[in-house]
């Protein structure tokens, strides 16, 4: 960062450990209320940081999170010890959510943000069956699956790698898409897309095969159609150690047994 961060606003997941470590930096370095602090901290692991960075979207306030939880790769180490000086010298990622737009069956449409991943998969025991638009040109007439992700370079190592997809460099600008058990057509295994286009899917035969969309972690029942598009207008702000920069360790993924 370029200035020293005055103000630090802490805040913890639910687990204990999350809790105790919350009480302890407060002892060590005070609490700012959030809307007056330069840098929220978080802790907790990867699904509270993804919660912090969309409660803190276009609020200009940047997110240096510490693991406390299980996996924690979105997460810098945890130490009491010179708190402000990490935060000074860390490196600084914008990320551009996506923005997901669906149509409803019941007649609504809803609206949401995903930094890792918009997902749609089948509500029922039928496979579901889409086509796929990029920019309001067809690109699959009929792609018969269990689900279908457009992924961020932020998400490509959570689900999307977890399907088989590709792992993309934060700084890459292109998005991921992944099939989840593709049947049809057989050889199908995703695609890059820039991440400039706009994706829209149609769900095909949605009363036989329904189908839910999920931006993150907000997930919409029984779509029709849904949008994606990268947000250039909304940012998350996240906070990475020099010596284990979040770019690093998404590259270091590609090299991981």
């Amino acid at each position: 960062m370029s200035s020293t961060a005055s103000s630090l606003s802490f805040c913890a997941s639910s687990a204990p450990e999350a809790m105790a470590a919350r009480d302890e930096l407060i002892r060590i370095y005070g609490n700012s209320p959030v809307e007056e602090a330069d840098v929220i901290v978080a802790l907790g692991g990867d699904g509270f940081m993804l919660h912090t960075l969309h409660g803190t979207i276009n609020s200009g306030k940047a997110i240096y999170g510490m693991n406390c939880g299980s996996v924690g790769f979105l997460m810098n180490d945890y130490r009491t010890e010179d708190l402000r000086e990490r935060i000074d010298s860390a490196v600084e990622n914008v990320l551009h959510p996506l923005q997901m737009k669906t149509t409803n069956a019941d007649g609504t449409s809803s609206i949401a943000l995903a930094i890792n991943e918009v997902y749609l998969f089948r509500q029922s025991y039928q496979a579901a069956k889409l086509r796929v638009e990029i920019d309001g040109r067809e690109r699959l007439a009929e792609l018969i699956c269990d689900g279908l992700m457009v992924a961020t370079p932020a998400g490509s190592t959570a689900y999307n790698l977890s399907a088989h997809g590709p792992i993309l460099p934060l700084e890459a600008p292109l998005l991921a898409m992944t099939p989840v058990s593709p049947f049809r057509p057989r050889r199908w295994r995703g695609a890059l897309l820039p991440n400039h286009v706009q994706v829209d899917i149609h769900i095909l035969e949605p009363e036989k095969r329904p189908v839910n969309a999920v931006a993150d972690n907000m997930e919409v029942k029984s779509v029709l159609r849904v949008q994606v598009e990268q947000s250039e207008e909304m940012t998350a702000r996240i906070l990475s150690d020099p010596d284990h920069t979040w770019s690093d360790r998404i590259l270091a993924e590609q090299f991981s047994n």
